[in-house]
């Protein structure tokens, strides 16, 4: 090779050495500053078995979940049960969201995504109560605009780390359980009254009726019936069926006006019902707010999760209890108006 070549391969070698090296410094220049950060945990350090409070602030409300020997509970109504996988759900979500885009924020900007004191604040600590994490959950993220970003459901959520004030990120759970509603967190299974021997249904006013049956096949039979008045057996069936199927809406906070009357329980809708394996009810129906009763019951059985129930004012919808709080008009049959 003679030196003339060897040179050219020299300056050659030297020349994409440096065309390599600016298209480098051009790629780099071109990612974004967090792009390290993407798709890391946003909250670095946090372990499920660790997790011991959950403390959840919105502008108005607070919600505290505490790990107890029986399970998870609710501070604010005076230790209800949790829903044991909502509880799990929520921390094992917290502990895998995942950094999608971060930018730097400032003061106007925190406010206008409500990572400011406008936003949710939730906090995990131990058993000590001390801090584990802590995180700011702000608006919902769409990739595209919606028409009504309410309704929307949305990709994602802005969050921010107090520790990390400065910069926002982005993460694809919509973290809809970021919530201080004691209705998103309880453990919906109400008490059950089944196969109803005797229900009799007592209003304020003074109306009343009662039905009652000899075993589980015996066709219901209406209590000091009238002439010519015959129960229609379907809706009686739906109105001791539906004691079967309650489910809680919510739980209600301690009445700070004992009485009840703020709830409508010092006169309230009485429901007495036996079954056929002797367990007697003693259900009182308070006012209606929102499509849900107030209730409160007491029970003969021995029950633990009836014992529990009894000791707070519950939320039941008012479709659960429709049927059975019917007048006494409507559990009979209609009379046919062409007949003499």
């Amino acid at each position: 090779m003679s030196a003339r070549i060897a040179a050219i391969l020299v300056l050659l070698l030297v020349f994409l050495g440096g065309a390599a090296l600016i298209l480098q410094r051009q790629e780099t220049a071109q990612r974004p500053a967090n792009a390290g950060g993407l798709g890391q945990r946003v909250l670095k350090d946090l372990k499920a078995a660790d997790v011991a409070v959950i403390r959840i602030v919105e502008p108005k409300s607070v919600l505290t979940l505490q790990r107890k020997d029986e399970g998870w509970v609710i501070a604010e109504r005076e230790g209800f049960p949790a829903d044991m996988a909502k509880v799990r759900e929520f921390v094992v979500g917290a502990i895998e969201l995942k950094v999608g885009q971060s930018e730097p924020i400032g003061e106007k900007d925190r406010a206008r995504l409500n990572l400011d004191s406008s936003g949710t604040q939730v906090e995990l600590a131990g058993a000590d109560g001390k801090p584990l994490a802590k995180l700011i959950v702000g608006q919902k993220y769409f990739k595209r605009e919606p028409d009504n970003a309410d309704k929307a459901p949305a990709d994602g959520r802005f969050v921010m780390r107090p520790d990390e004030p400065a910069t926002v990120y982005t993460v694809s759970d919509p973290l809809p359980q970021a919530s201080a509603r004691t209705a998103d967190w309880i453990d919906r299974s109400g008490f059950k009254v089944e196969k109803v021997k005797t229900l009799e249904v007592l209003y304020p006013g003074g109306e009343s009726w009662r039905i009652e049956r000899t075993g589980d096949n015996a066709d219901w039979k209406l209590a000091r019936a009238k002439p010519g008045e015959k129960l229609e057996i379907p809706k009686a069936n739906a109105a001791s069926y539906s004691l079967g199927l309650l489910e809680l809406a919510d739980v209600a906070p301690k009445d700070a006006k004992p009485g009840g009357e703020m709830r409508g329980l010092d006169k309230p809708i009485l429901i007495n019902a036996t079954t056929l394996a002797g367990v007697s009810y003693a259900i009182k129906v308070g006012r209606l707010e929102q499509e849900n009763y107030y209730v409160t019951f007491t029970s003969s059985g021995d029950q633990p999760r009836e014992k529990l129930l009894s000791r707070h004012v519950l939320l039941v919808p008012k479709a659960k209890l429709e049927d059975t709080l019917k007048p006494r008009a409507e559990l009979l049959e209609k009379k046919d108006a062409g007949k003499k």
